[in-house]
């Protein structure tokens, strides 16, 4: 390890330690891209690649995004695109959890989906995704449906838990398990042009002041289609909540709502302890 760390030293430009750099210790050390780039971020050099996050994010921040693990339920239209942007953003580990594979009605709105990706699995598509973009990340597949019963095996290690399922009944199920965790929650719903965010810690129940009304089907996303630009927009919230968390910065959406209208570009933040309204579907 030391004579690692003296071959990253050396190779550094001033705080900045390069891509070619990080693939040449890696096999230099016979050791993963992983390990290379914990150990440069650990002696305060920033991999390169993330020298456009540090006036927002300072190097011990990235060390800690890099040592977080994060799950993500669904990797659709809201899964692929926080997938994609967790790993951009240099979040260690990601669980990806969804059971289906890739469909044509797919192809207008899942960042994952291409004519190439048709029936694979979606998890499958995420690991090859994220192995091209970053691969110092790490993306363990789980090519299975959520559920109470093996919910704490699959969500096993997350620091955070990213909803991004289409399904109210399973979302509920989920917000329950991750309060018996002990773990945040992101919740991401979507629908035509609108779209709603809130991040429920343990001991609350925004999800479920949400949903109180709900009594069975998939929601308005089924009424109302989904375009390709509300996916990656509400992706995007839910990105920036998981990152807060992980760091301990900012305002989370913790009791909160926020509900997005793109078509008179509204966003309104509801508070849900006062004025808990339930979501439209």
């Amino acid at each position: 390890m030391d004579d690692l760390d003296a071959y990253i030293r050396s190779r550094a430009e001033g705080d900045l330690f390069h891509w070619d750099s990080q693939v040449d210790a890696a096999e230099r050390f016979g050791t993963t891209l992983a390990r290379v780039e914990e150990a440069a971020l650990a002696q305060g050099l920033l991999p390169a690649r993330y020298q456009r996050n540090r006036q927002a994010i300072s190097v011990n921040d990235q060390l800690t995004l890099f040592r977080s693990t994060v799950a993500v339920i669904g990797c659709g239209g809201l899964g692929g695109y926080v997938i994609e942007e967790l790993a951009r953003l240099g979040v260690g580990t990601i669980i990806a959890i969804d059971p289906d594979v890739f469909e044509e009605h797919n192809l207008n709105r899942q960042l994952l989906s291409s004519p190439g990706t048709l029936g694979r699995a979606k998890v499958e598509a995420a690991a090859a995704r994220v192995a091209e973009i970053n691969p110092a990340i790490t993306l363990l597949p789980r090519e299975e449906a959520y559920a109470p019963e093996n919910g704490k095996d699959l969500l096993r290690g997350a620091q955070v838990i990213v909803d991004a399922l289409d399904s109210i009944q399973t979302r509920l199920a989920l917000a329950k398990t991750c309060t018996e965790l002990g773990v945040p929650m992101v919740h991401g719903a979507i629908g035509g042009w609108y779209g709603q965010v809130a991040t429920q810690f343990p001991g609350d129940d925004t999800v479920q002041k949400l949903y109180r009304r709900w009594v069975e089907g998939k929601g308005v996303e089924q009424k109302l289609g989904n375009p390709s630009f509300t996916p990656a927009l509400v992706a995007s919230i839910e990105v920036a909540e998981v990152c807060k968390i992980l760091l301990g910065v900012g305002e989370p959406l913790h009791n909160r709502k926020l509900s997005v209208n793109l078509l008179e570009i509204i966003f309104v933040s509801i508070d849900m302890i006062h004025d808990p309204p339930s979501a439209a579907d």
